[in-house]
């Protein structure tokens, strides 16, 4: 049996190497259909919709707050989907469906 440590090593690369899994094969995401998921799975917590004002939970950040903080990127979003923190529910979704969510996410991105 191996020690935990090298257990959670272990789990630590293989978690992280999944959103690249996601984004390997160079499929993109469709946005338009990464909303028709976002707004049947996820408008409980968050707004999904840049016209959409206000939170639909005060503790839980919008789309377009999500996507306008520094350092955002697809693997990023990918990963805190795949992996999720505590207070976001687990919802089991195809890599299929989490490069259109993160497509869609990413579609909200403010260009200047």
């Amino acid at each position: 049996m191996k020690p935990p440590t090298t257990r959670l090593y272990a789990l630590a690369a293989l978690l992280g190497a999944v959103p690249d899994l996601c984004f390997a094969q160079g499929v993109p995401g469709d946005p338009q259909r990464g909303h028709e998921l976002s707004v049947r799975l996820c408008t409980t917590c968050h707004a999904v919709d840049r016209q959409t004002t206000g939170p639909v939970r005060a503790d839980v950040p919008s789309f377009s707050a999500i996507v306008g903080r520094p350092g955002a990127n697809a693997e990023l979003l990918a990963g805190r989907i795949i992996v999720p923190h505590p207070a976001m529910p687990g919802v089991p979704l195809t890599a299929a469906e989490i490069r259109d969510i993160v497509a869609y996410i990413m579609s909200l991105q403010r260009t200047n």
